[in-house]
């Protein structure tokens, strides 16, 4: 029997575990937190399992949209938190590899740098951006969710978009380089960190790169960007003497490669990087605590 055929509740356990990353996956899209899409999800299904879905058609919009409705209200709440965050504030970390703990679909929205551009936009603009432009959910629904008409929706989508291209235009340059080049410039990068070795982390950060730390407080961490690569690289010289790591790895995050940094047993940092030229453009280090916690 297809599952199309079979009642609400026996369908929900069957197409759970197909359904799940993309539940999983729009609500850590639209708050940008492993937590907090953890609770979403389970709270998702913890909703479907005593709701009566014999009229459901399209389950897994059905889900995604539970799944939205949650984490806009959450988001909206989170605002107010972020506002007196200690420092920058950056993504929570989602491993995305074949070690990852929590499966997700992956593309350019999961990256740090895209998690950051959505950040600028109102949770109203975020959640109609997701859900159209990465899930494909049709504007009735999103309009339902925000609590807007259906052109209301399409007109928050449609400012979302142009909102995320004009970002992504000031952000600091970047290109698509194979997983290969990503690779060769981490593994280069790694090597100059482990021996100090400023003058090799000069040649492989660009001139005009920028530096953020993400500490939330509970760790030292630079308060504000470093700019240029000289300064860059001395910093991480003198961070590195200082807080020498037991091991740096590769790993993928956000669907990119990205360095793992352990110290004392545990992971100390996550580092995603932003790469053109053979350059890096971008570094974005996570040492919040709290934040790598799933890492």
């Amino acid at each position: 029997m297809a599952t199309d055929d079979l009642p609400g509740q026996d369908r929900l356990r069957a197409e759970w575990s197909e359904h799940r990353p993309a539940v999983f996956g729009a609500a850590y899209r639209i708050l940008g937190t492993v937590a907090d899409a953890e609770d979403v999800t389970q709270d998702v299904w913890l909703r479907a399992v005593a709701a009566n879905l014999d009229e459901v058609r399209n389950l897994r919009a059905w889900l995604i949209t539970v799944a939205a409705r949650r984490a806009y209200d959450i988001l909206n709440s989170a605002r107010h938190r972020r506002e007196s965050y200690v420092g920058p504030w950056l993504p929570e970390p989602l491993l995305t590899g074949p070690d990852a703990a929590e499966p997700v679909l992956v593309d350019e929205s999961v990256t740090a740098a895209m998690l950051l551009v959505m950040e600028k936009l109102s949770p109203p603009e975020r959640v109609a951006f997701v859900l159209h432009d990465v899930f494909d959910l049709e504007f009735a629904r999103i309009a339902e969710i925000l609590d807007v008409s259906v052109p209301g929706a399409r007109q928050l989508a449609s400012r979302a978009r142009r909102r995320v291209a004009a970002e992504k235009d000031a952000m600091p340059r970047t290109s698509r380089v194979s997983r290969t080049e990503r690779e060769r410039v981490l593994e280069a990068f790694r090597g100059a960190y482990e021996t100090g070795d400023l003058e090799g982390l000069v040649r492989l950060l660009d001139p005009d790169v920028v530096y953020v730390t993400d500490g939330g407080g509970k760790v030292f961490a630079a308060r504000k960007p470093v700019l240029g690569g000289q300064r860059v690289a001395e910093l991480m010289v003198r961070v590195g003497r200082q807080l020498r790591p037991d091991r740096i790895d590769l790993a993928e995050v956000g669907g990119e490669l990205s360095l793992v940094f352990h110290r004392e047993g545990r992971v100390f940092s996550v580092d995603t990087v932003q790469i053109a030229d053979g350059r890096i453009t971008a570094y974005r280090r996570v040492v919040n605590p709290d934040k790598l916690t799933r890492v």
